[in-house]
């Protein structure tokens, strides 16, 4: 007689909350398997979410703060729950020189590329909130990089700072001139932004020729043909590196 033992099989839960929304996404190792996305502010599709699979430990980060109805969902959670800011440690080697004013975002980011790639030159470019570029070194060191404004956030300021632009929604034709007033605001703002993302490729792979660019986020962009061969679109790269934190610190 042969007793068969079958191993339980467990979930990481990661906790994404971003300047607009929250992110759950459920890890079978390092495998995203589910997602739901949620208010930032309550986290109101947690106890749902939580029934759904057999969690043990999590894993939250957040660049805008944790509100008082957070905490009260957090406080019910009957597994270990890592709170990863600026002070936890990752596979990374930081570089930044004020890591304590770094977004743990930017970090995430690059800490999932290099789980993704590791031994590879990688730059990691978030199209949300705000438009950002992280730097990793083939040795793992991450150096920074830089932020700019989101697609909204540039739509948005046009019509804040001006007496007479109106808003106008990021969906809808995009001509190379635009023929009214609403197509020369959204084709300046989304070709500009593409024509910045590819610039700063470009000026990246003149220092680093085997570059491998990761582009997460909202937003899509049509790119040539010659910066399109070297970018991987990944939406889950920042929950992928939160979640590798999260491994990192149990080992």
């Amino acid at each position: 007689m042969y007793l068969c033992i079958v191993k339980k099989r467990y979930v990481n839960l990661i906790i994404d909350i971003g300047n607009t929304a929250a992110k759950l996404v459920a890890f079978d190792g390092n495998t995203p398997i589910d997602e739901v996305r949620t208010s930032n502010e309550t986290l109101e599709g947690l106890p749902d979410f939580i029934r759904k699979y057999p969690f043990d430990k999590g894993a939250i980060a957040s660049v805008y703060g944790i509100t008082e109805q957070v905490n009260d969902h957090l406080n019910h959670l009957d597994f270990p729950l890592l709170h990863i800011d600026t002070d936890t440690p990752t596979p990374l080697i930081n570089e930044y020189k004020t890591p304590k004013s770094l977004g743990i975002d930017r970090l995430a980011a690059a800490v999932g590329a290099h789980t993704e790639c590791p031994h590879h030159d990688l730059l990691v470019i978030d199209s949300g909130t705000c438009l950002t570029y992280e730097f990793v070194d083939k040795r793992g060191h991450y150096w920074g990089g830089c932020i700019s404004p989101g697609l909204r956030m540039r739509l948005q300021s046009l019509h804040t700072f001006t007496a007479k632009l109106p808003f106008i929604e990021p969906e809808g034709d995009v001509p190379t001139i635009g023929y009214d007033t609403a197509t020369a605001i959204r084709s300046g703002v989304i070709q500009g932004m593409k024509a910045e993302i590819e610039g700063r490729i470009r000026s990246c792979q003149e220092k680093h020729p085997a570059l491998l660019v990761f582009l997460t986020g909202g937003d899509t962009f049509d790119f040539d043909d010659k910066i399109k061969s070297i970018i991987f679109a990944d939406k889950y790269i920042v929950p992928k590196g939160l979640n590798r934190i999260l491994e990192y610190n149990n080992e």
